[in-house]
């Protein structure tokens, strides 16, 4: 299979740089995937599990904020958060599920109620994908 280059940026640091097959990445709009030459995209990204597939081991980061740019050259990935599934403090994932609980109870408009909904279900379905008992919620 055809590689292509890929680049994770966090604030903190650049996560992951090299040359993969294909990356599933966690849209707001839904999960996609990319591959080489794959057309120009840009997407949000929402709390979620990317992969990256190439020789090896597939690596499972957890994602959270920034956006996916997606050209024939390749894909770049600026997160506000990026961290291996594998480190990944499930306490804290417990604790976003909670604030994000809150922020549903506090919305006081449609709008904003719908966009704390959203992020709770992504969040509950990391919960359920990392197996810590959380059930996923329906989009």
């Amino acid at each position: 299979m055809a590689t292509f280059s890929f680049e994770l940026v966090s604030p903190e640091r650049l996560v992951f740089s090299g040359q993969v097959t294909e990356v599933i990445v966690p849209g707001t709009e839904g999960e996609f995937g990319v591959t080489a030459g794959h057309a120009p995209f840009i997407s949000t990204l929402s709390a979620g599990i990317l992969t990256v597939k190439g020789d090896g081991a597939d690596k499972r980061l957890f994602v959270r904020g920034g956006f996916a740019e997606a050209n024939p050259a390749g894909l770049t990935v600026l997160a506000e958060q990026a961290t291996p599934v594998e480190t990944f403090d499930r306490a804290a994932l417990q604790q976003l599920i909670k604030d994000a609980q809150e922020d549903v109870a506090d919305a006081r408009s449609d709008e904003s109620r719908q966009k704390a909904e959203r992020n709770l279900a992504d969040l509950q379905q990391v919960a359920a994908i990392l197996d810590l008992g959380a059930a996923p919620a329906a989009h």
